[in-house]
């Protein structure tokens, strides 16, 4: 490695780990359900100028306030993707949470844990529990924050956009067990090239990650979010390239197609190219997803 490359990585990660230490918090107050102790072994590292978060076992957020006084604004959990292997926790995390500030949402960033049987009691749940826990505090919090109660979202992307789109069809159960009734329904899902189903056209890797190799039928259909919905899930808006080789458009195809045979609005935005995890910025287009974003708010008085 050139030695300006190498200081710069450095001067990169060093700012990353202080804004971590300062402004990231624990996901949970006391003790972290379905969780087994061991050493903390989780790292960043920095890969096409996006770092990436490995063995997260304890998990954090942290929350982006948009500025402009104390009115209660729409808030949005932001879930990074990554296959349920890591966390792509710029392009899909921090990045996004600056911009949905300049539009005067607050964001709070989630740093869900992946799925490891040495460390939790049961795998396939320990991230939606955490996305569950994200959308407790962001309630709880609402006063402290100047959240508006009933404008509280999830957002995701690839494995990430699974987990989003597990806890818009998952909320009657509170899989924390922490049963505070504390309402954790999102009121609308943001989904970017998500994986939604755990069947064949889903994602085998995201698969694999969370409920294994050999899934029984019970658990393929419980993580297969298409065959979830009710007509109570919130509205959605998605975007996805019809290019994309690693997770196949028929996942958010198959979902707008079930939301709206349940009569619950989606907005699918489909580009003809940009293959997967493009982020904020589609390079086959000059036309950005995030401006038909704000449309959206718009349009359904988020904002």
């Amino acid at each position: 490695m050139k030695p300006f490359l190498k200081i710069s990585l450095i001067l990169f990660l060093a700012s990353f780990y202080t804004a971590m230490s300062q402004d990231t918090k624990p996901l949970y107050e006391g003790a972290i359900p379905n969780y087994i102790s061991g050493p903390n072994l989780q790292k960043g590292e920095v890969s096409g100028g996006m770092l990436r978060i490995s063995n997260v076992t304890e998990p954090t957020y942290t929350f982006y306030e948009a500025k402009g006084g104390k009115s209660s604004r729409p808030c949005v959990v932001v879930c990074p993707g990554g296959g349920y292997r890591i966390l792509a926790s710029t392009h899909e995390g921090t990045d996004i949470a600056k911009k949905l500030n300049e539009l005067g949402i607050h964001a709070l960033v989630l740093y869900y844990r992946i799925p490891d049987s040495t460390r939790q009691v049961d795998r396939r749940i320990a991230p939606l529990q955490d996305a569950q826990q994200a959308i407790r505090l962001v309630r709880k919090n609402a006063n402290t924050w100047g959240v508006d109660v009933g404008k509280v979202g999830i957002m995701g992307f690839s494995a990430g956009g699974h987990l989003a789109a597990s806890a818009a069809t998952h909320f009657n159960q509170d899989y924390t067990g922490i049963n505070d009734y504390i309402n954790l329904r999102p009121d609308f899902q943001i989904l970017l090239y998500p994986v939604i189903s755990m069947r064949p056209f889903g994602h085998s890797g995201s698969m694999v990650n969370l409920i294994g190799k050999k899934p029984s039928e019970d658990n393929l259909h419980l993580f297969s979010n298409e065959e979830q919905i009710t007509d109570y899930t919130p509205k959605a808006f998605i975007v996805h390239a019809a290019d994309d080789k690693a997770v196949p458009i028929k996942n958010s195809l198959i979902y707008v197609e079930n939301l709206s045979a349940n009569n619950v609005s989606a907005d699918l935005h489909v580009y003809a190219k940009g293959g997967h995890g493009f982020g904020l910025n589609n390079k086959t287009t000059n036309e950005l997803w995030f401006d038909r974003l704000a449309e959206w708010f718009k349009t359904n008085h988020i904002l």
